[in-house]
Formats: C-alpha cells, sequence, structure tokens
C-alpha cells in the first residue's frame, strides 16, 4: 500500500506558563493514500495537535512526520510552504474565509497563490465546485451574508481547488446543524471516490465517525485504538 502520511513516535509539548503540558505522547500512525480516515476522541485528546503536525503548521517536539514522501523535520520554511500549498488542503470549523473577498475570490485565492493555471481553466474549476457544493448562484456574495453551512460548504469548495492529494478537515461539522453536517461529509466522501482525495478528519460526534474508511481513536495524546469502518476510494 502507498503511505501518504507517515507520524512515527511523535510527542509534542506546550508551555502553559511554568507548566508543560505534553499534548501527544509517542504517537505513530501511517494513513493509507485514498483513505478516508477519522482521528476521534473528546476535547483536549490530542486530536486538533495531531492534525496541526501533520498539516505541517506546527512541529513536533520529538519524532518525525512524513508528508507525500517527504519527512518535514529536513524542509526549509520555504519548503514547507510549498507543501502545505500543493498537497495539502485544510477545512478549519471557523471557516477561515477572507470577509472582504466574494464566495468566487475565496475558492480562487489558492491556485492564484499556487500560479500557473491560466484565467480559463481557473474559472472551470471555481465554477464547476461552486455548482458541486451547490452554491453556484452565490458566487459573488460575501461570506457574511451566508449561513454557517454554506460558508462551510465555500471552505470544502476552497481546499478541494487545487486538487491536493490530502484534505484535512478539524471538526467540520462541530458548528452545523445534523444536515447540513451531513451534506458537508457527503461532499467529502465524493470527492474520495471520484478523485482518491486522501481525507484525514477529527471529529467527537458518532455519526461522522460512522461515515469514515478508518477510525483512529486518541485519548490523553495517544492513540488508543484502529479499526477499519467500510470500504476507501483505493479499494
Amino acid at each position: 500500500m502507498d503511505v501518504i502520511v507517515s507520524v512515527d513516535r511523535v510527542c509534542k509539548d506546550y508551555r502553559l506558563g511554568k507548566a508543560e503540558v505534553r499534548a501527544l505522547r509517542s504517537v505513530s500512525l501511517d494513513v493509507q493514500r485514498g483513505e478516508f480516515l477519522s482521528i476521534a476522541g473528546p476535547s483536549g485528546s490530542g486530536k486538533t495537535t495531531l492534525l496541526n503536525l501533520i498539516g505541517c503548521v506546527d512541529t513536533p517536539s520529538s519524532g518525525r512526520v512524513s508528508v507525500d514522501g517527504r519527512d518535514t523535520h529536513a524542509l526549509s520554511e520555504r519548503q514547507l510552504t510549498e507543501l502545505r500549498l500543493h498537497k495539502i488542503g485544510f477545512i478549519f470549523q471557523t471557516f477561515n474565509l477572507v470577509s472582504v473577498l466574494s464566495l468566487y475570490q475565496n475558492v480562487e485565492f489558492p491556485l492564484l497563490l499556487q500560479g500557473g493555471l491560466g484565467g480559463a481553466e481557473r474559472r472551470r474549476r471555481i465554477e464547476a465546485l461552486l455548482e458541486a457544493v451547490g452554491l453556484a448562484e452565490h458566487a459573488r456574495h460575501r461570506p457574511s451574508e451566508l449561513s454557517g453551512g454554506q460558508r462551510q460548504r465555500v471552505a470544502v469548495a476552497r481546499a478541494l481547488v487545487t486538487r491536493p492529494p490530502l484534505v484535512l478537515a478539524d471538526e467540520p461539522t462541530a458548528n452545523l446543524d445534523s444536515q447540513t453536517g451531513a451534506t458537508i461529509i457527503d461532499l467529502m466522501k465524493e470527492m474520495n471516490r471520484r478523485q482518491g482525495t486522501t481525507f484525514i478528519f477529527s471529529t467527537h460526534d458518532p455519526k461522522v465517525m460512522s461515515q469514515a474508511s478508518t477510525l483512529v481513536r486518541v485519548a490523553d495524546g495517544e492513540v488508543v485504538g484502529r479499526d477499519v469502518v467500510g470500504a476507501s476510494a483505493g479499494e
């Protein structure tokens, strides 16, 4: 099998005043390309910390993280930025949309950072994704004009527009009603099926956990279980 993410004996410590808090304790985890993997656990269990390390927005105190065959510890800041830009899509529970930009411009933004695509191809990708998430008619609206569920769908489109091999989602349904949350998960699953995109998402919602192909349970900064739930895109 093709491993897209490898976490090897990773620890992460934070300093809070004079106290040192260990958020992750010797965590090891391999993620196969095409998996639809859920990291499940209660608040404070280390889910977000683990996603941040995989997403190269934080660094481990010890241990190694490899993404798409690259040891992140060996990369310069510029190389890490390039890895995030070209290989990883992010879906945040707080949406992180740019308030002064339209939905179209928010989705286009990662493509402009990447460069290399002409205007016609950018337009084709953006319009196709906005159609897929049911927001084509709102392309010129700003985030403040949308509901929370609509904004999360824009965040999904933005994460997918560069066609990254890996998408990370931190509690993507946490601020949504159950029906809208199910729609977001269905969108992610469809991209997983159609393009083989690997998804790693954190959750504490049993309904969301049940949709994963693989369920990794964490507690007190440790991996305490891993179960195959259903078939992933590569199977």
